[in-house]
């Protein structure tokens, strides 16, 4: 499925014509994020049901993915670097596109670890008060509690019930498990696989970060269902070898000048893994 067909950036001739004095603005240090895609070259990015901006850091994939989602008012969970000439810029901005799903979003590398830090900080919480209810086990099966009267049958009932249980079964009883018992890594691909719904459009900034190898790749296969069985369309940011790999994603080189559409496998990252892993080929046998 399409809903974004194709996206018109600032002209060459309008991003380095631009004048921030035309907006009242007198002291700046930077244009951004004027002078930043032009100079790749970058004008119109045509999209397929998968698009994939690949490049280094400072190539400008970040900035069109930024770009997209505001021009589209597409919802996002964290601030990003948005300079006093972005607003300018979008007016520069058109798209062609089917209507966006309201349930489309950009997530970003922020977003994820945002998420994680969250989690740790939850559980830190959970752990805090299991020390407490250990504490409190330790002492209630050390006292020296004796029934004497009907008024102390309520805890005379409670001083048996934990002589019957052991500490990590009162414990259980008396908290909540983990909220997500997980490392952070597949923390983060629980957060991709609980944020992205059917029939949207999706941005990803970089999904690969805090991902072993075996979670990227778990990652693609749910890219690629989440296209071929659920209506999805992705716009990714990556420098992945495995997300390179998506099957039948249109690839924009952004290291390129101009930008040029690629096969995965002869993208200069890729590459570079390929050549290692061919000059160790024999220690692998």
């Amino acid at each position: 499925m399409i809903y974004l067909e194709k996206f018109n950036f600032a002209s060459f001739t309008r991003d380095f014509d631009f004048r921030p004095w035309d907006v009242g603005v007198y002291l700046y240090e930077t244009k951004y994020p004027f002078c930043i895609l032009s100079q790749h070259k970058i004008e119109t990015i045509e999209f397929a049901p998968i698009t994939i901006f690949y490049g280094g850091n400072g190539c400008g994939k970040t900035t069109a993915l930024n770009i997209i989602a505001e021009k589209l008012q597409i919802k996002r969970n964290t601030l990003y670097n948005k300079s006093s000439f972005f607003d300018e810029y979008l007016n520069y901005c058109s798209s062609k596109n089917t209507k966006i799903p309201f349930q489309s979003g950009i997530i970003t590398s922020d977003d994820v670890f945002e998420f994680t830090m969250n989690l740790r900080h939850i559980n830190q919480g959970i752990d805090s008060r299991r020390e407490e209810l250990a504490d409190e086990y330790n002492k209630l099966k050390e006292s020296g509690f004796q029934f004497k009267s009907l008024s102390d049958y309520d805890e005379y009932k409670r001083i048996s019930a934990i002589r019957k249980i052991s500490k990590s079964g009162y414990i259980k009883q008396k908290s909540q498990k983990n909220v997500r018992e997980h490392s952070n890594g597949e923390s983060a691909f629980i957060y991709f696989t609980d944020k992205i719904k059917e029939n949207a459009l999706y941005l990803l900034d970089e999904p690969e970060n805090s991902l072993s190898p075996e979670k990227q790749q778990e990652l693609l296969s749910f890219l690629q269902d989440s296209v071929r069985f659920y209506n999805c369309q992705f716009i990714i940011a990556t420098h992945s070898p495995f997300l390179l790999s998506l099957k039948d994603a249109k690839i924009y080189d952004f290291d390129e000048n101009p930008v040029k559409i690629k096969p995965w496998t002869e993208l200069k990252n890729v590459q570079i893994y390929y050549n290692f892993f061919k000059l160790h080929e024999k220690e692998f046998k």
